[in-house]
């Protein structure tokens, strides 16, 4: 029997689509209902390696909320932003090239094509299938090219529910708005509202509710309370700091184009650490430890850094503050980073920070790897999965401390450490022992997975509580 689907769009992004259809996913899984995640196109720089290749995070964690493997259909198509309106295409976990938004758009039925068939082919293998879409459906001058929104409601025959994001103000005249700008065939499919992350006594907004009924003749199916998750989000508009009164501070220089800054979930909600977002060089004072994350265009980004002052400031630090270069983090530890091609940008080359004796050439071969790895040195002794997303080889003159097995994937030179490898610090003994290079020790008690599970739990538990899921759901049965 082919699945049945449910499809949560929003008012705009960042209003916590992911989010509930990650719980939506968890909710259904505890019932029993085999259930997998969908969205037909996402850009995002937060991408992850899943069975077939390269797909965004959020699809990653809405799989793991319903319990089964990420897989590429579940993210069709992905686009990874490179600046000047310049996407990297990802289809069915693969590149396919550089493409300009107007390029992008002439390319809509070939992408739909991609979408309508990765969808059939879950939808064959599924239960139940939770859609979520993208931006907002009410962008009236892209409803020509959607294959995201409405058009997948369509072909997946789903019925659509609409969120809000009351904690921003203005809901109920984004969700009216939202309402009168769906195109024609649309907005019959749309069956109710969900306002999220709501503060406050509940009987003083019914009635704002009961008049939104006389305006719109759908319904809003229940309000979401504020919850204070830390599982992974798709938007950079989500990225804050996480200040709790740990007593170790790291401190993760803002990039321009920073990608998988999922990286650091775990750090945020380790208790003992306090989570910082540089974006001046005098943030950085005080940190036990400095981390420069991803960037999808890694020379583009080590020169804003020089423009802004963080490599003088990293470099007067680097003696004594332990430093962690991921990905294109690593690549800005060495001498010079160069893209002959011009993959990444129009900037051939720069220097990097000299902390490593490396080069790196940026190619035009993505490496996509998921695995587990062995530790050695600082490492030694533990076994950690996580995952390669990268266009580019780096090259070292010098013998460095390898500190896991695959050579030269994750290397150290004293408090200096620079990988390729994302989700790193998923594993609790490795934060634990990169941390403890600064002085201090955190908690060896904490684990960053059965806190996720929990906080799906919890996730899941909040939704049947607060939302007519019954309504929602009565569509699957």
């Amino acid at each position: 029997m082919k699945a049945r689907s449910i499809m949560f769009q929003g008012t705009g992004s960042g209003v916590g689509k992911s989010v509930i259809c990650a719980g939506f996913c968890r909710l259904l899984a505890r019932r029993g209902i085999k259930v997998a995640p969908f969205k037909s196109q996402n850009m995002a720089l937060n991408s992850g390696v899943a069975q077939g290749g390269e797909m965004g995070r959020a699809q990653i964690l809405q799989a793991q909320a319903a319990g089964i493997e990420p897989d590429v259909r579940m993210n069709p198509v992905l686009l990874k932003p490179i600046g000047n309106s310049t996407s990297q295409v990802i289809r069915l976990g693969k590149p396919v090239g550089n493409f300009t938004a107007r390029e992008y758009y002439e390319m809509s039925q070939e992408n739909l094509k991609t979408a309508v068939q990765a969808y059939e082919s879950l939808a064959n293998e599924y239960d139940a299938i939770i859609i979520e879409g993208a931006g907002s459906p009410a962008e009236i001058n892209l409803h020509r090219t959607d294959i995201v929104n409405m058009r997948t409601a369509e072909f997946a025959d789903a019925p659509v529910f609409i969120i809000g994001d009351i904690d921003r103000g203005g809901v109920f005249a984004w969700m009216k708005g939202t309402y009168d700008l769906l195109p024609e065939y649309g907005r019959p499919r749309v069956k109710g509202f969900i306002i999220n992350r709501f503060r406050g006594d509940i009987s003083l907004l019914q009635p704002g509710i009961d008049m939104f009924r006389e305006l719109v003749p759908v319904p809003v199916t229940g309000t979401v309370p504020m919850l204070n998750l830390t599982l992974e989000e798709e938007d950079s508009q989500s990225i804050e700091n996480s200040t709790k009164g740990g007593f170790v501070t790291v401190a993760v220089v803002r990039t321009a184009r920073m990608s998988n800054f999922t990286d650091f979930t775990p750090l945020a909600t380790c208790p003992d650490i306090n989570l910082i977002y540089a974006k001046s060089p005098n943030e950085l004072t005080g940190a036990d430890i400095i981390i420069l994350p991803g960037s999808k265009s890694t020379i583009a980004d080590m020169k804003d850094l020089r423009m802004r002052g963080f490599d003088k400031k990293i470099l007067s630090m680097a003696d004594k503050t332990p430093v962690v270069g991921i990905c294109g983090g690593f690549q800005m530890l060495g001498r010079t980073i160069k893209d002959p091609e011009g993959i990444e940008g129009s900037d051939s080359e720069c220097a990097g920070l000299g902390l490593l004796d490396m080069e790196t050439v940026i190619t035009p071969e993505k490496t996509l790897l998921n695995r587990t790895y062995q530790g050695l040195g600082l490492l030694e002794g533990l076994d950690f999965r996580g995952y390669e997303i990268h266009m580019g080889v780096s090259a070292t003159s010098k013998e460095y401390a390898q500190l896991c097995t695959e050579k030269d994937v994750c290397i150290a030179d004293g408090k200096i450490i620079g990988t390729y490898i994302h989700g790193i610090f998923d594993s609790e003994e490795v934060a634990a022992r990169i941390i403890a290079l600064s002085g201090k020790n955190i908690r060896p008690d904490y684990s960053y997975h059965k806190n996720k599970q929990a906080q799906l739990d919890l996730l899941a538990d909040t939704l049947e509580q607060h939302l007519d899921t019954e309504y929602i759901l009565s569509s699957l049965y």
